[in-house]
């Protein structure tokens, strides 16, 4: 994982909705009839009022989106999933990039199950190579945090034939399905094993035999999954004659138990591998298995295979070979390996290395017929992209200077053109640049200037159009059309002009981007202030924090209106959030990498000289009344902070938190601590329970007894500590609920309910 900012999820709930005329009331200018804050109130006014139940279910701002979009092959056009203009199903619609020229490519009338003569349900949908073959995913389960299993159904456009994968298995138990290169076979996992089907007959083949509870083949246990994003587990070769495959024995990995006592008389015990800092890991190999059967072979790499990761693996195009990238336990060297898919031995030809710690390389691109690969890295002191000469001597930048290559967009091969995101003036924006890929390293900035905020792209396969996505705190997405290399806009696809018309009319402050100070060091921050704000009188701060490595929160971009932290600041207090030394920014490696040992020490460090900072720039701000509040990782500097610096922060509320560090998962932790025997003083002073005893102020704790992530363990643990130590503290539990704290009808609203309400009690409202 990350210890992920699951405070986003609020956000992200709020893009739906309408009720543009909202008007807030600010908590202290309220009557004793308004006394309650969570009520539908009849204030007097323009409007009916900005209630926290519309907040939650997101009724009063409608961002729209244009769905999932799938370039075809001829990258002239892209794909989308419509209703049909009947209603009864769904239409496969291509739409050409230069006009918008709208074309229904697969009726809905295409997807009905001639046993049932109904049309199929459609979450989502994928192409073969040549387009000629859709596959059908329906029928989805969750595993952890997505739905990856469920029912696969292919369809033969040139023959109209609609026909279910995986006859005779379990219900929703197939993920990842793949057409071969060819298009004439599909292969799938279920239940831990492999198979591949004719696309045409059904005959089906099982290519593993040994999957179980246990044992996985062609996907991966929990923390591959979290903390590498490893979920799609199996690769086709080129020449679809193998599939090459990741194969985990989770035999010997501490397995964790949570209870469910709510759902039945009596309760459910969920045991999963779970391995936790310093403990040991599933045993996890690469190996390849011909279609046609037999047994598989594994590649013989060195090391010992549960203190050893392969985050990634490959088929280098048009070949045999096997790109395969290889992590020590300590993350701090990548090992890069070729193999050939003959039973010869791998070949090593690259190494990655860092003091603190290396990032998997996700976007290796081949070019100059395989002679070169491309390859992201920090070893300058700042992230940039690298062209790598195939056996590994020759190493050359395609970008350099003072910046941080972020994010690549795409390529244009035949003008040798490399599209990436950047922002080295701006860390809290991106922006789109172009490099040559055998180029001098040299940079050019495409995104218009008067465009201030972030940038996406969905760029077609040939680098000649890419649909673009332009937004910041204040504006909701604007969708376009651009054609390359001009990135000159075509046409808009979708303005939010409603949107837009939703947020202004609710009057609110939008976020204003500041600059505050821990010691030497400049941190970017950003504060909402109350509507009715008076510059002359001093205001209670909540802090919203993440601070962990993973992510971080001052970004210029759209996110819904951040209608809860709107809400939180017209009760009457200003919202701040500020990021810290170590925080997922464009800054260099040296500022994401100066916590390595240290998680947490910094980030509350930060945390308290940045607010302090702000309070002397900003005199409305009153330091007697500063509340801090984070979710997972931010939990946990939310405690650090709370206990390390009770001086600075009076009121908190630690969500889903990491109490003590040695619980959590090896991958994430170990990649930025080290194990815990080898760093025990680390562990120590990052844990927020060592510091139990400084707490001084009010203090909720909020977990869900469900959550896989971070374990409600934690909570359990703190609980001990702050009780043995007579510390008084309130505490609200959520059962079953996972570490989004969101399953269960009502939970939203009564976690952010339950929330607001503490923050009125603890740590009083309004200007004074």
């Amino acid at each position: 994982m990350k210890l992920k900012k699951i405070i986003l999820l609020a956000a992200g709930c709020l893009l739906c909705g309408g009720m543009a005329s909202a008007q807030i009331m600010p908590w202290e200018n309220r009557t004793e009839t308004d006394s309650d804050p969570f009520a539908k109130s009849n204030a007097k006014g323009t409007g009916s009022g900005l209630h926290l139940d519309d907040v939650v279910n997101g009724r009063l701002i409608h961002t729209r989106g244009i769905g999932a979009t799938n370039w075809l092959k001829d990258g002239e056009r892209y794909s989308r999933i419509e209703p049909a203009s009947d209603k009864k199903g769904f239409d496969i619609v291509a739409y050409r990039a230069k006009d918008n020229k709208r074309e229904v490519i697969v009726p809905s009338s295409m997807f009905i199950d001639k046993k049932t003569g109904k049309h199929i349900p459609i979450r989502s949908v994928s192409w073969s190579d040549d387009n000629s073959k859709l596959l059908v995913y329906n029928n989805t389960r969750r595993v952890w945090r997505y739905d990856t299993r469920g029912d696969y159904w292919v369809l033969d456009l040139k023959t109209g034939m609609l026909r279910q994968l995986g006859v005779g298995l379990p219900e929703s138990s197939l993920m990842f399905a793949k057409f071969s290169p060819d298009g004439s076979k599909v292969a799938y996992v279920s239940k831990n094993n492999l198979y591949v089907e004719d696309a045409a007959t059904g005959e089906r083949r099982q290519l593993t035999t040994d999957g179980n509870d246990k044992i996985v083949n062609g996907t991966f246990d929990w923390v591959y999954e979290e903390e590498f994003a490893c979920r799609d587990g199996f690769r086709w070769s080129p020449d679809g004659t193998k599939i090459a495959f990741w194969h985990s024995d989770t035999d010997g990995t501490g397995f964790f138990d949570m209870i469910n006592t709510t759902d039945s008389i009596y309760p459910k015990i969920i045991h999963f591998p779970y391995p936790k800092a310093g403990t040991l890991n599933s045993a996890v190999k690469v190996g390849y298995v011909s279609i046609n059967g037999g047994e598989p072979v594994y590649i013989d790499l060195p090391g010992d295979q549960r203190e050893n990761y392969i985050p990634r693996m490959e088929f280098i195009p048009a070949s045999d070979e096997l790109f395969i990238q290889q992590m020590n336990r300590p993350q701090n060297t990548n090992k890069v390996w070729i193999a050939r898919t003959d039973g010869s031995k791998p070949r090593h030809i690259f190494t990655d290395q860092d003091a603190a710690w290396v990032n998997t390389n996700d976007n290796v691109l081949w070019l100059d017929g395989n002679k070169w690969f491309t390859w992201e890295s920090e070893r300058d002191g700042w992230r940039h992209l690298y062209r790598v000469s195939r056996d590994g001597k020759v190493i050359e930048p395609v970008t350099k200077g003072e910046y941080d290559y972020i994010s690549p967009v795409g390529v244009d091969l035949k003008k040798g053109t490399v599209y990436f995101i950047a922002s080295p003036d701006n860390f809290t924006q991106r922006y789109l640049y172009s490099a040559q890929l055998f180029g001098n390293g040299e940079a050019k900035r495409l995104s218009p200037a008067d465009q201030q905020g972030q940038h996406r792209y969905n760029m077609s396969p040939t680098g000649k159009w890419a649909v673009h996505t332009f937004s910041n705190a204040a504006t909701p997405s604007k969708i376009d059309m651009v054609s390359f290399p001009a990135n000159k806009s075509v046409r808009m696809i979708e303005d939010n002009a409603e949107a837009a018309a939703q947020y202004k009319a609710l009057g609110l402050n939008p976020k204003e981007f500041v600059k505050v100070k821990s010691g030497d060091l400049t941190l970017d921050a950003w504060m909402i202030k109350p509507k009715n704000f008076d510059p002359s009188k001093k205001y209670p701060v909540i802090v919203e924090v993440y601070g962990e490595p993973a992510s971080s929160t001052v970004q210029d971009v759209w996110g819904g209106g951040d209608l809860w932290n709107q809400y939180m600041a017209n009760l009457g207090y200003i919202v701040v959030s500020i990021d810290n030394r170590g925080a997922a920014c464009p800054r260099g490696r040296e500022w994401r990498k100066c916590i390595y040992g240290e998680v947490g020490t910094f980030a509350s460090q930060d945390q308290a000289r940045g607010i302090l900072s702000m309070a002397e720039q900003f005199p409305f701000i009153d330091k007697e009344r500063i509340g801090i509040t984070g979710w997972s990782g931010g939990g946990s500097q939310t405690l650090n902070c709370m206990f390390r610096y009770p001086e600075v922060f009076s009121t908190g509320i630690a969500i889903a938190f990491v109490a003590d560090q040695r619980t959590y998962d090896t991958i994430y932790q170990e990649r930025y601590m080290n194990t815990p025997q080898n760093n025990p003083e680390g562990y120590k002073k990052g844990s927020p329970i060592s510091y139990a005893d400084g707490l001084k102020g009010d203090l909720l704790l909020i977990h869900g007894t469900g959550d896989d992530n971070v374990h409600y363990q934690n909570t359990e643990m703190l609980v001990n500590e702050l009780v043995k130590r007579g510390k008084l503290f309130s505490q609200l539990s959520y059962p079953n609920r996972s570490h989004g704290i969101y399953e269960g009808e009502g939970t939203t609203l009564h976690l952010r309910k339950s929330m607001a309400k503490y923050w009125l009690d603890h740590l009083p409202a309004g200007g004074r």
